[in-house]
């Protein structure tokens, strides 16, 4: 393995010193005093550039984001063709409202959105700024188009943090506590976590028993059917732990929506834009929902969300949603390219580098006796950790160390649910970095199991 000293290659990490070095702990210490304490900073990187899969912070240390900028940068950070079509618009036109008035290249990225999105059937988009927007834009449309007011959500979902998103979102009781009541008409069942069956179901047949929740209990008991508008879920659930479901959880939500007249939503605002190896991670489920959120990925670090809906859904009248800066042109213009350029090459590197690193993560589980599971599709990859592989006791405090460790090595994760870490890089990375990733990791793993 190569010691992060010896790196002198601008695609790897090199670290000057200890991390924070001087300059990035006087903004840690100026930030303490005027941001929101809500804000979650895992380890004090302090940003100052970002090219590529590699970020500088302010004292000349580079790491490797594995974290995508939160599943953002898509493309990696600052991509010259996302730069220059930024700088363009930029110089020509940016800001106008689109509430309001027209431009092109909102019209252009919603007609390339609309034939993209799965399905194959007509849809019409609204642009929003965030994820949590666009599911806040998917709540509504689907209470005005159904003239139903409930919803079934999913337990270790995350939608967003506003108070329409934040109903559905049920990842971590900090985000809900102490902002009820909120928005009623929620009810929220068990995922498919065919690792960890609640109903102590085989693989072969998890899922099914989560699903039929809905039509054997929860129908007959507080949701009336009638009174349903939408089941919302991740087809790959992201803060939860990148859980991957098996297809016929996926079938068999799909049948009870078609029964009981239920729309499905699917938040795709961290698993879409070619994170899982496909432009949208419900193709590999074959699916099509009839609403999508997405966002994060879709603008390469400029502020867009979308919601792509059915196209006789949204028939909701002018003035009934709106947004200021939603389909802002530089926003929409990052946009173009983004899609562009996930088309031309990056799904598909995103695909054969996930595929190459699952290959190397799947041998962890024989390895680690931390690594209790590992999962994902594409460059959405998940590895849970657990201090007994029996009985799956969560390893939080270890999964802990190890985001702090590979900090401290030049690497930046994150973690996911209550004892996983999330492997969530630009779809730009090569095999080299994917290699240097997996190096650190098996080195912190190593260091940590001795520690225990």
């Amino acid at each position: 393995m190569k010691t992060l000293v010896d790196v002198a290659r601008p695609d790897l990490p090199q670290l000057r010193g200890p991390v924070p070095g001087p300059r990035a702990q006087q903004i840690i210490e100026r930030d303490r005093k005027v941001l929101s304490p809500s804000y979650t900073r895992g380890y004090p990187l302090v940003a100052e550039r970002g090219y590529g899969a590699m970020v500088e912070d302010v004292d000349g240390n580079r790491f490797l984001d594995f974290n995508a900028g939160i599943a953002v940068v898509a493309t990696g950070h600052c991509h010259p063709q996302v730069v220059d079509a930024i700088q363009k618009q930029a110089a020509k036109l940016i800001h106008m409202s689109g509430t309001d008035f027209y431009y092109e290249n909102m019209v252009a990225l919603a007609e390339k959105l609309a034939k993209l999105a799965p399905g194959g059937f007509e849809r019409r988009v609204y642009f929003g700024n965030s994820g949590t927007e666009a599911m806040e834009a998917a709540l509504k449309l689907a209470r005005y188009s159904t003239g139903r007011d409930k919803f079934i959500a999913f337990t270790g979902a995350f939608h967003g943090r506003t108070m329409g998103s934040l109903a559905l979102t049920a990842s971590k009781y900090v985000q809900r506590r102490g902002f009820g009541p909120l928005m009623p008409g929620v009810f929220h069942i068990p995922y498919a976590y065919c690792y960890r069956c609640a109903y102590g179901k085989t693989p072969d047949t998890c899922g099914v028993e989560c699903a039929k929740v809905i039509e054997e209990q929860l129908v007959k008991t507080i949701a009336p059917a009638d009174e349903v508008a939408a089941i919302v879920l991740e087809p790959v659930q992201g803060e939860g732990g990148y859980i991957v479901p098996p297809q016929k959880f996926m079938d068999e939500l799909a049948r009870i929506a078609k029964r009981f007249g239920m729309l499905l939503i699917f938040d795709e605002v961290q698993s879409g834009m070619g994170r899982s190896g496909k432009l949208w991670a419900a193709e590999h489920f074959h699916a099509a929902p009839d609403i999508l959120a997405v966002a994060k990925g879709i603008a390469s670090g400029l502020p867009l969300g979308a919601t792509v809906a059915r196209a006789e859904l949204m028939s909701w009248p002018p003035g009934a949603h709106a947004s200021t800066f939603g389909g802002n042109p530089v926003a929409c213009a990052a946009g173009l390219v983004t899609l562009e350029l996930l088309e031309n090459e990056l799904i598909e590197n995103s695909r054969s580098v996930g595929a190459y690193m699952m290959d190397r993560l799947r041998e962890w589980k024989k390895k680690f006796p931390l690594v209790g599971d590992v999962r994902g599709l594409g460059l959405m990859l998940g590895v849970e950790l657990v201090r007994n592989k029996e009985t799956r006791e969560r390893a939080t405090a270890e999964r802990e160390r190890l985001v702090q460790m590979a900090f401290e090595k030049g690497l930046l994760i994150l973690g996911a649910g209550e004892n996983s870490i999330r492997l969530s890089p630009p779809l730009t990375i090569t095999r080299d970095q994917a290699d240097f990733a997996m190096d650190v990791l098996e080195e912190c793993l190593n260091l940590i199991s001795r520690e225990n």
